[in-house]
């Protein structure tokens, strides 16, 4: 029984995996069966040239796990400079990101006050890796009065793994998660175990004689997979990158990076 005061809203985040609605956990399932509605980040003319194709996505994956049509609360997404187009300085970038958290935070508070009963957050993979919806929903629940709780979710990590028949790391060893624009600054560190998330673009300069294991839209039916030497895959890795984007319109991809193979 939830101690949970009848006239207190709830925000889920829920984890709903990397793209396959088989991957959803039953947990994350009955989440989205528990709410009035779900709010969706829509970045078309934002991000994307046209439709915004990760809105459409989710659609497919409440179509397949509820038995009634959802409600559904599009919020245009608040414009945003991205990393790789950034000039200034580290701070000025992570003062970029805070505003820009702070404009979505006011769009969700708007259509909070429109729409009443508890809410869905669907998020892509697991909600703890290189996501921002808890930060912005934590400050949601600064300024009102709800609960919030998190559901986890398959992350596109393990299905990397899954996929090459991987451990991720060695007996003993650690495993470095980064991003990729973070990734030179990894291998300067002395990491050669490395997980890479948020690539923009892959940046392999220098590890020719490393070992990637690369996945690209993970879950889904136009996942593609390549592993092997990098300075004999990344022709190969950045064509694939490419066919994503245009099959799909758009593209997320994870890899690990191993000194040794």
């Amino acid at each position: 029984m939830s101690d949970r005061p009848a006239d207190r809203r709830r925000l889920r985040i829920i984890g709903v995996g990397p793209g396959d609605p088989d991957q959803v956990t039953v947990e994350a399932i009955a989440a989205m069966r528990s709410v009035d509605f779900f709010l969706i980040v829509d970045k078309s003319g934002v991000s994307t040239d046209g439709p915004d194709p990760l809105v459409a996505a989710r659609e497919r994956l409440l179509a397949r796990h509820l038995d009634e049509p959802p409600t559904l609360v599009r919020v245009s997404d608040a414009s945003r400079e991205r990393r790789a187009q950034f000039t200034g300085t580290d701070e000025q970038y992570r003062a970029a990101v805070r505003a820009w958290h702070e404009a979505r935070v006011d769009k969700y508070l708007d259509a909070l006050a429109e729409h009443a009963g508890d809410v869905g957050f669907l998020v892509w993979g697991d909600p703890a890796f290189y996501d921002s919806t808890i930060r912005i929903v934590d400050q949601i629940a600064e300024r009102t009065d709800v609960q919030v709780d998190v559901i986890p979710g398959i992350s596109a990590l393990q299905l990397l793994a899954a996929r090459h028949r991987l451990v991720l790391h060695g007996v003993g060893r650690p495993l470095h998660v980064t991003t990729g624009r973070a990734l030179a600054e990894a291998v300067d560190g002395g990491a050669d175990n490395i997980v890479v998330m948020l690539n923009r673009d892959v940046a392999l300069r220098g590890l020719d004689d490393w070992w990637i294991w690369w996945g690209g839209n993970l879950g889904t039916a136009d996942e593609i997979l390549v592993a092997g030497r990098v300075g004999d895959v990344r022709a190969e890795i950045a064509n694939a990158r490419g066919t994503l984007r245009e099959k799909a319109g758009w593209m997320m991809d994870v890899f690990l990076l191993r000194k040794d193979a």
